[in-house]
């Protein structure tokens, strides 16, 4: 569950992000002329995966395919890193003019500031087309977060496409997740499922 079927047989498949399936077509047709393509990434190191393709870099060039080029993209991160490395050396130049380089954590405090569900995404509309990714690999942070958006509909509302790394108990990841996994695939079921059933496509992230 949560990876490439692959992955029960092969631990190299873990980043493999051919699983994820996309309603492009109804995507586009939900398109209007004034329309904001955006994305709020929420744990967008862009060197934790070095040695591969990035996964959001692999995402954007997803959607890029498909003719989805980016307005906005808010790139939050808590581990401190040099400027100059993220815009010269690890973000592609594609990806320059709608890149927002945010080195600071987010919190899920209602209505603060570094909550980017209260401070940004309420800053668009149901007519532009968004996409959230949340992984900052810390459960109380995470969780609160998700559960704002499936139970505020002020929110919930505004999103498209949503993608989430659950850390749930599951002995398959158990090495590479550690301490940080609480819950069970089933609170990720019911989770994924409540958001779907609000019309918010959720996916899990590798």
């Amino acid at each position: 569950p949560m990876r490439h079927p692959d992955f029960c047989n092969n631990r190299k498949a873990a980043m493999d992000m051919k699983y994820m399936v996309h309603d492009y077509e109804a995507m586009c047709l939900s398109l209007k002329s004034t329309s904001r393509i955006v994305l709020i990434d929420m744990g967008a190191s862009l060197s934790f995966h070095r040695r591969g393709v990035v996964p959001i870099v692999h995402l954007l060039n997803e959607y890029k395919k498909f003719g989805f080029v980016f307005d906005h993209i808010y790139g939050f991160e808590i581990t401190q890193q040099d400027p100059n490395e993220v815009y010269n050396d690890l973000l592609p130049e594609e990806f320059m003019s709608s890149y927002h380089w945010i080195n600071v954590g987010v919190n899920a405090t209602h209505g603060g500031k570094l909550n980017p569900l209260d401070s940004i995404l309420r800053s668009f509309n149901e007519d532009d087309l968004v996409v959230v990714k949340l992984d900052v690999d810390t459960t109380s942070v995470e969780v609160p977060l998700a559960k704002q958006l499936l139970n505020d509909d002020s929110l919930n509302k505004l999103v498209d496409q949503f993608y989430f790394e659950h850390h749930v108990f599951m002995n398959e990841i158990a090495p590479s997740w550690g301490t940080s996994m609480e819950g069970s695939l089933k609170d990720t079921f019911d989770l994924f499922s409540a958001l779907r059933e609000k019309a918010v496509a959720a996916h899990f992230w590798p």
